[in-house]
């Protein structure tokens, strides 16, 4: 493929298509709007539908419909519309009805600073919606990356009937890198798994050694029931203790057979370091400038650079090498990856947070006085 420059707002569209999303419903709301506005144009084009929804309520509502329907869906919003989202997630997540969500993250709380960056969501991002569910939540720190982890995003939440959240803080999708995308042969694609019984014998949430049901479209032949009430095999409301027990450790069961390849994490120079950057998003491109600075003086630092946020990928801590003394988690937020970070090191090693909350993106100055 011929180098292109991308934002990551295009890469993250470009990454749909190529994964086979075929229906987008959203709602403008900056930083992410760019989604929307190519999905519109690029759609079409390609036998799929975009419908600019009335609020973002009905955007996710749109495309769990669209994906019961048997396509591939995805919606992109900021913090504000991804809190308005947060029921009909948890209704995704009890449905087991797979979709994207892409949040392009900006300041908060409320209406915040719409046009500046933020890692805010991140918490809201695993707790967002009531009641005990599993998530998964990628993050990218390049344009290319927004690409490679939009179709993650789709694969996983194909593979593991749910809904996958993919968070962009503004730097990465406003930002604009040339890429060399890879061609369309060489990208895996991976789709929901149907039945291949009678319908008279399909049973919608059965369980399986993989915790996956195999989902029928609507409109295939084979009739069932879909509700955010608690449900049994056939997809019935059910109060029974048994039944209820058995429909929550599943929804957990199918992303824990996962975790060996939903935790994506990058390690760089660590093999010998005493201090490590833990970062993710825009901030871990400020943090491997940081790492190569304090190397070039004299300094083992290291940097572990964090794809998937949830499920936090508690490895990537507990392999660290036993030379690691330091560990600093900077992130524009007041702490949101550090809590993980310190809840999983176990008092192992000192764990220290940078924040900033004030629109700006972390520099290398400021993390080099906090390490100072």
């Amino acid at each position: 493929m011929e180098p292109r420059l991308l934002m990551g707002n295009e890469a993250c569209v470009e990454g749909a298509l190529a994964a086979g999303v075929r229906f987008y419903a959203g709602y403008p709301i900056t930083p992410s709007n760019e989604i929307g506005e190519l999905m519109a144009r690029r759609l079409p084009r390609l036998g799929g539908k975009f419908i600019q929804m009335e609020d973002e309520i009905g955007s996710m509502a749109a495309i769990i419909g669209a994906s019961i329907a048997g396509l591939k869906a995805m919606t992109a919003t900021s913090g504000p519309g991804f809190s308005l989202m947060q029921e009909n997630i948890g209704f995704a997540a009890m449905a087991e009805a797979p979709c994207v969500v892409v949040n392009v993250m900006r300041g908060g709380p409320s209406t915040g600073l719409p046009t500046l960056p933020s890692q805010g969501d991140v918490q809201q991002a695993r707790w967002g919606t009531h009641g005990d569910h599993p998530m998964i939540a990628l993050t990218p720190s390049s344009v290319r990356e927004a690409f490679d982890l939009t179709v993650k995003a789709v694969n996983f939440s194909e593979k593991y009937r749910t809904p996958v959240v993919l968070l962009m803080d503004e730097v990465i999708g406003h930002l604009r890198e040339k890429v060399v995308l890879p061609q369309p042969e060489s990208i895996e694609i991976i789709d929901r798994a149907k039945p291949t019984c009678p319908p008279e014998w399909y049973r919608p949430f059965e369980d399986n050694k993989t915790g996956v049901p195999l989902m029928a479209s609507f409109g295939d032949g084979y009739r069932y029931h879909i509700t955010g009430l608690t449900h049994d095999e056939m997809g019935f409301p059910t109060t029974k203790p048994d039944e209820v027990d058995a429909a929550i450790n599943r929804l957990f069961k199918k992303i824990r057979q996962g975790f060996a390849e939903i935790m994506l994490y990058e390690t760089f120079l660590i093999e010998d370091a005493t201090l490590v950057l833990v970062a993710y998003g825009s901030v871990a491109r400020t943090a491997k400038s940081v790492v190569l600075h304090l190397r070039q003086n004299g300094k083992k630092a290291g940097l572990l650079k964090l794809s998937t946020l949830w499920p936090f990928p508690r490895r990537a801590i507990e392999s660290l090498p036993v030379t690691v003394r330091e560990l600093y988690v900077p992130e524009m937020n007041m702490g949101q990856v550090y809590r993980e970070v310190n809840r999983v090191n176990q008092g192992r090693r000192k764990v220290r947070k940078i924040n900033k909350v004030d629109g700006e993106l972390i520099t290398p100055q400021e993390i080099l006085r906090a390490i100072a």
